[in-house]
């Protein structure tokens, strides 16, 4: 893996001296590289240079692309040489829509659902975390999860809840529709009979009027967010703990970079102090470009003005820095997505208080991002925008609108026109049954229409929206873009509509630094970019489609640095602090559940042989320890495994 020997800068170095000047030119022309990798599948997504057979890091940029016999002989004694032994290497993934900030905050009080494929296994990590959780502590699952990806296609009942934690507070959040909270929860938050519901949200009762514990969105997501706000808090040490461990499980999935979406309760600037003091202390992992987002109806116009005056777009660095306004901008332009219930009309007021707050980003040249799901709310805020742009330009501002499962072809026209972008989500992946009971399979076919808005030469991303409403993981992104099927296994998108795997990358790479104003920095591995990387633990281009939601990182690189290892590269990865609270289900299970590693096996030869054959035969490992545990007697796992064909079988 690592080459244990240094070489000397060989003759080659002046030319590879030449790519560092043309690039950086305060960079020493005789410098060797601090890092080399090769002897891997690199996919660079330069079309001028596809497939490289190595690349070099030099502060912190990829300084050198090409030939390993160029690259290798650069190595100085302090260059850190790895051997890729064969695997797959990507650009680092880049979200285009991540709660980075607020999820870290909590991520360490979170027990996540996220992969977990059936309600036996996601109520057995309730059981075992609810056992514990100190009072008066909650135990809390954010989002992150659809019914339809478990196994029993349901959520878990109350009394269920209930019989597993009669004193525990417990909340789930079940996408933006609905939230879970058991008797304990329900007395900590104090709602009663007296509890009126707020405006669009709906508490269900009892007969007598007592709450059941199972609070709706009709359809305002208001008074989910507002009842887990109500739970306690971690104190501001362990929020800086719970962030990096956020963020290095972010780069176990080979995220190096994300743009973060604001939130509600998420407030400026007091919430950004964690994030923040990571990046002042360079222990930052994942490079995050922020947007502020007003949090109090009828005070939007005030928050950017005094935002506009205070602060200055793109103010940071190349790891945190200042990338607008939204996705909220004014509350009375904000569709929600809760697909069970019917498309909210936004109210007459949205116009003139949008337009007043897009006048303030413009007059300042300030990019924005609007939360916008429904092609009816799209094209009034259309209307605003070209009204505006007629007296000042908004052209090259690089603002976008959010999410747009519903635009429509003549939308994206004037998006086009008026050069904004769309950031796509797989909310669909999550939501889709519910898009497809409502509206039909054919609607949901082009929901959002990825394929239509690359066609039309709109600027297009793609990312997560996580953690709440989706999961962080952007290999479901992928996934969804690529078969067009939900978690739950139900095609939405068909064949015309979906993309291929080296389009659908670009779309959480290259595609994303528009967004981000970026171009070029970024999101390819090229000469002068920044020398952010994955190496993944199987081949995205080659692996079985179903299997593209399961791949993680073997090996991250942020600037060069190393964020992340496992397996084999684990050694070079900076060890972590154990995550704090010593009650912290991330102790326990960690963040995204690796679905295989739940799969059910009879003895201990069949895990072995999982691991054994995933080595060997990539992708089948796991499938056939699946196949073996469900249908093969005890003591006849040997010929099961031959039968197959296994190569690896004969360990």
């Amino acid at each position: 893996m690592t080459n244990p020997t240094r070489r000397t800068v060989a003759g080659s170095l002046a030319a590879l001296g030449l790519a560092f000047s043309s690039r950086s030119p305060a960079m020493a022309a005789d410098a060797a590289p601090d890092l080399i990798l090769h002897n891997g599948r690199i996919t660079t997504l330069d079309r001028a240079n596809p497939e490289p057979q190595a690349v070099a890091v030099t502060a912190g940029r990829f300084s050198a692309v090409g030939e390993a016999r160029d690259i290798l002989p650069a190595a100085g004694a302090n260059t850190r040489v790895i051997d890729l032994g064969g695997r797959r290497m990507i650009p680092g993934l880049i979200d285009n829509h991540l709660h980075v900030i607020r999820g870290g905050l909590n991520f360490n009080m979170e027990l996540r659902w996220d992969g977990v494929r059936s309600l036996a296994d996601a109520m057995d990590m309730l059981r075992k975390q609810v056992a514990i959780t100190p009072p008066p502590q909650w135990v809390r699952i954010v989002g992150g999860f659809t019914e339809h990806q478990f196994a029993e296609k349901r959520l878990p009942t109350l009394d269920e809840i209930n019989a597993v934690a009669p004193d525990t507070p417990v909340f789930i959040l079940h996408l933006y529709d609905r939230a879970l909270l058991n008797g304990a929860a329900l007395r900590a938050v104090g709602y009663d009979k007296d509890t009126p519901n707020p405006p669009g949200g709906e508490i269900q009762r009892a007969p007598d009027g007592t709450p059941a514990g199972l609070l709706l969105a009709k359809p305002n997501a208001g008074i989910l967010y507002a009842t887990l706000a109500k739970g306690p808090k971690l104190p501001l040490d362990y929020q800086i703990n719970s962030t990096r461990h956020f963020l290095r499980d972010l780069n176990r999935l080979g995220v190096t970079g994300a743009i973060d979406a604001g939130g509600g309760f998420q407030n400026y600037p007091e919430d950004y102090n964690v994030v923040e003091k990571l990046a002042a202390d360079g222990e930052l992992t994942v490079r995050i470009a922020y947007n502020l987002f007003t949090q109090k109806p009828k005070q939007e116009r005030d928050d950017f003005l005094r935002w506009t005056r205070d602060a200055k777009y793109q103010q940071g660095d190349d790891y945190f820095r200042l990338n607008g306004a939204g996705e909220m901008l004014v509350f009375s332009a904000a569709d929600f997505e809760d697909f069970r219930e019917p498309r909210p009309e936004m109210p007459p007021e949205m116009e003139p208080e949008l337009e007043e707050v897009v006048r303030i980003l413009v007059q300042n040249r300030w990019p924005w991002r609007l939360h916008a799901t429904y092609d009816e709310t799209i094209s009034r805020a259309l209307d605003v925008f070209e009204k505006v742009d007629r007296e000042m330009p908004i052209g090259g501002l690089h603002w976008i609108f959010d999410h747009a499962e519903t635009v429509s072809d003549r939308s994206l026209e004037r998006i086009a026109r008026l050069g904004g972008g769309v950031a796509v989500q797989h909310r669909m992946a999550y939501q889709g049954e519910y898009f497809v009971e409502r509206y039909g399979l054919e609607a949901a076919a082009r929901t959002p229409p990825v394929a239509r808005m690359l066609e039309m030469g709109v600027k297009v991303s793609a990312g997560t929206d996580a953690t709440r409403v989706a999961s962080y993981n952007p290999w479901v992104t992928l996934y969804w873009m690529v078969t067009g099927k939900t978690l739950g296994g139900l095609r939405i998108t068909p064949g015309q509509n979906t993309l291929d795997r080296d389009t659908a990358l670009r779309m959480l790479t290259e595609n994303v630094t528009w967004f981000s104003n970026e171009e070029g920095k970024k999101g390819r591995i090229a000469v002068g970019q920044l020398a952010d990387l994955a190496v993944l633990d199987r081949d995205y281009f080659s692996v079985r489609e179903n299997e593209i939601q399961d791949i993680t990182a073997v090996l991250t690189a942020v600037g060069g640095r190393i964020v992340h290892g496992a397996g084999d590269f684990a050694r070079l990865a900076p060890p972590m602090p154990p995550a704090m609270p010593d009650w912290s289900p991330v102790r326990t299970f960690g963040g995204y559940q690796d679905r295989r590693a739940a799969a059910p096996a009879k003895d201990g030869f069949a895990r072995a042989m999982a691991r054994c054959c995933d080595a060997a035969c990539g992708v089948h490992g796991h499938d056939h320890a699946r196949a073996w545990s469900a249908s093969t007697p005890a003591g006849n796992d040997r010929g099961f495994w031959g039968a197959l064909g296994c190569s690896c079988w004969a360990f």
